[in-house]
């Protein structure tokens, strides 16, 4: 038994929790008319899904929650659990779960709102839909049967019947995933007329961006153009400026240099004859410096003999000092580090006199030297040092003195030659002067010459470097590039500089004239809208693909479909044959596959038409329909081929026979069926008894029945009553007083 246990609460007349256990084939559901029996197989549809209130003869959603009554309490909620046994059998699950045991809950309230469970999870409606299709249950099949609908199958249309049966044979998640697919197609093609229309939006734009690019690319190459002959305008001028100048740096500076000389000519001939009026003063200077002369002499030879005597005084003690350290160094070797014979360097770089440095170096020596020293070595140290000292300042005051006597003599030698000159030159002098001062006037016209071109050429160079700014704002920095360049050798005639700037200006308003604006801009805009064009394209591609994909999936399973119906078609009218002929004792029964007509108005095809036409001409065009099921019965020993004529009770069985060939095809898990019994008579219940008898085998049966026939075949009996306040109650019975009952 894959059907375990239904739990009703609230719902409806089950105002207090009751629950029905199904651990037998067949159960029976009996009571009075009205105790709420057939609630329970509404309780099946309401937790298997259904979602039409009316199926379960309701308006409203809180039409199915316990409204009080009597003594009975309203309550806010009903609910509704059915659990079944989903344990491996034969290798497989009947619902794709991985549980033992699956339970199914809905909840509703009294503001309409659902909730599902499974498992006490939340889930979706869709959660539990897809979950029953792959086990061919759902909230209104063909395996629960209300009360009323046992012949709805005869009274349904071809369409509606096809649906049922479609449902029968397992279809159902076919047609689920068809929907889903068509669903998935009609969203593929809003979408894909929406990326449609967005293209046509964006392609103007997209066009008139495109003839902004060319333009822009004309221009960039008018730029790169304008660069060329840029490049080629400012290495040529810059060539020229440079020349220029040195040019003129060439021709003025020895012009500048000459009046320079002659400035100093002048003032020097000027001088001697100033000079010529102190003549005997300067002879009297002679005289004076004579005698100078003389005096540092011999103080000079004073000195030379005291530094004699100092010299020979050292030379004895460096000797005596030398034999007393060779003696020393046989008994031990003494280090100096290199440290000290650098810091010893740096200080001799700065001294300037001899004395200083042997000063500085007899220091150093007596720095290192053994504390123990003789006593003689120590005290010609001393000596030697007194004596250096000594003739330092003899050499400084000889050095003064030489320095001295070189100057008088030099002031001598050029006092006695001037006074010589003057003697000469004072003619010279002043005829010299005329010829200066004429050179300096003819000086000066060829310089005042030269800077009128220099000022032109500043000109010049303010203008280039105009030029060059505007060519970096115009053509870009990469102008700069020409100074790599440059030009040796400026042969070239000018105007051809000329004629190159008339060329960048006609560039430059050809870019002008294009319009384009900023360039960047327009480029990035156009990449973005190509971009984006691009991106929709692919989009209305893949689009494309998906929408080919789904006509490929629907037309599989439309084929898929109509092959299982067909054979499934075959299989349910021979057991419809079967169970026809032994409710019937004879006669045929036979389900066909037909296409309905529709009639149409020529006035849906065209409208002129009707205008010229009758009523009768209006109505007279037909068209196929949709595929549907027909019933076609041949009773024994009647003529009677069409379900209209059948009688009730003929219809009743009609529609057992194929229910029940229906679900022998194709057994779901569970069927419930409410009071289809009823309108049999004792012989035919008996027949009916043996039908589910015989369907118990394959699938769990609950019976909601009057018929103690029926009773007598159920293995448990839930009798359901009602007290005063409209609440129904449950009651079970076993078996064995299930044979008592049906006595």
């Amino acid at each position: 038994m894959y059907l375990k246990s239904l739990e009703i609460s609230g719902f409806k007349s089950f105002a207090k929790k009751a629950i029905l256990n199904f651990n037998s084939p067949i159960s029976a559901i009996v009571g009075p008319n009205g105790s709420g029996k057939s609630n329970v197989a509404e309780a099946f549809r309401f937790v298997l899904g259904e979602q039409s209130i009316k199926s379960m003869r309701g308006k409203r959603g809180e039409d199915l929650i316990y409204n009080g009554g009597g003594d009975g309490v309203k309550v806010n909620r009903a609910g509704v659990k059915v659990v079944f046994d989903n344990s491996l059998k034969a290798g497989q699950r009947m619902l794709n779960i991985d549980f033992d045991e699956v339970a199914l809950e809905r909840v509703v309230h009294r503001d309409n709102s659902n909730e599902y469970f499974i498992n006490s999870s939340p889930v979706r409606l869709r959660d539990i839909v897809e979950l029953l299709s792959g086990a061919h249950i759902g909230a209104s099949g063909h395996h629960i049967i209300s009360q009323g609908e046992a012949d709805r199958i005869l009274n349904t249309s071809i369409r509606e019947r096809r649906e049922m049966i479609e449902d029968a044979l397992g279809l159902k998640i076919y047609q689920y995933k068809k929907i889903e697919s068509q669903r998935k197609l009609e969203k593929t093609e809003e979408n894909m007329k929406s990326v449609e229309s967005l293209r046509r939006e964006i392609a103007p734009h997209l066009k008139f961006l495109k003839k902004q690019v060319e333009k822009v690319e004309k221009v960039q190459e008018l730029r790169e153009e304008l660069r060329r002959v840029y490049k080629e305008y400012f290495k040529r001028e810059e060539t020229y400026l440079r020349h220029e100048k040195e040019k003129i740096n060439n021709e003025k500076s020895p012009l500048i240099k000459e009046l320079e000389t002659l400035n100093n000519e002048i003032i020097q001939a000027k001088r001697i004859l100033e000079q010529s009026k102190n003549r005997d003063a300067k002879s009297n200077e002679l005289i004076v410096l004579e005698g100078l002369l003389h005096k540092i002499r011999l103080e000079k030879d004073s000195i030379m003999r005291e530094l004699g005597k100092i010299e020979g005084e050292i030379h004895a003690g460096e000797r005596t000092i030398s034999k007393e350290r060779e003696k020393q160094m046989k008994d031990e070797f003494k280090t100096v580090y290199l440290r000290d014979v650098e810091e010893i360097v740096k200080k001799i770089d700065i001294l300037k006199s001899i004395s200083e440095i042997k000063e500085l170096l007899f220091g150093f020596i007596s720095s290192h030297k053994n504390k123990e020293d003789s006593a003689l070595i120590a005290e010609t140290e001393k000596e030697l040092i007194d004596l250096r000292n000594k003739k330092g300042e003899f050499e400084k005051k000889l050095k003064n003195l030489d320095e001295n006597e070189r100057i008088k003599i030099l002031e001598y030698n050029e006092l006695r030659q001037k006074i010589e000159y003057e003697k000469d030159s004072n003619r010279d002098a002043e005829k010299n002067i005329f010829k200066i001062i004429a050179r300096q006037n003819e000086l000066h016209g060829l310089i005042n010459g030269i800077k009128t071109r220099e000022d032109k050429l500043i000109l010049e160079e303010e203008s280039f470097k105009r030029e060059l700014e505007e060519a970096y704002i115009i053509a870009g920095r990469e102008t700069s590039d020409y100074r790599g360049h440059l030009i040796v050798n400026m042969d070239e005639d000018r105007n051809h500089q000329y004629e190159r700037l008339k060329s960048i200006e006609k560039i430059k308003i050809r870019i002008e004239d294009s319009g384009t604006g900023n360039s960047f801009d327009i480029l990035k805009e156009h990449k973005e809208v190509e971009d984006r064009d691009t991106f929709l394209a692919r989009e209305l591609n893949d689009l494309e693909i998906s929408k080919q994909s789904l006509h490929n999936l629907i037309a599989d399973l439309d084929a898929r479909i109509d092959i299982e119906f067909k054979e499934g078609i075959l299989k349910i009218n021979a057991q419809f044959q079967e169970y026809f002929s032994l409710m019937f004792g004879g006669g045929s029964a036979l389900l066909t596959v037909i296409r309905e007509k529709k009639r149409k108005r020529k006035s849906d095809t065209d409208l002129s038409e009707v205008l010229s036409a009758g009523e009768e001409e209006m109505i007279e065009e037909e068209e196929e329909g949709e595929e549907g099921i027909d019933i076609n019965v041949n009773l024994p020993r009647k003529k009677i081929k069409g379900l209209m004529m059948l009688s009730g009770g003929e219809r009743a069985l009609t529609s057992i026979a194929l229910l029940f060939a229906i679900s022998q095809v194709n057994p779901p898990p569970f069927i419930i069926l409410d009071e289809t019994d009823a309108a049999l008579d004792e012989a035919n219940s008996r027949k009916y008894g043996d039908m589910i008898a015989n369907l118990s085998r394959y699938s769990q049966l609950i019976l909601i029945t009057h018929n103690r026939e029926t009773m007598s075949r159920a293995g448990v009996l839930y009798g359901v009553t009602m007290d005063s306040g409209g609440v129904s109650k449950l009651l079970s019975i076993q078996f064995e007083e299930v044979l008592q009952v049906a006595k």
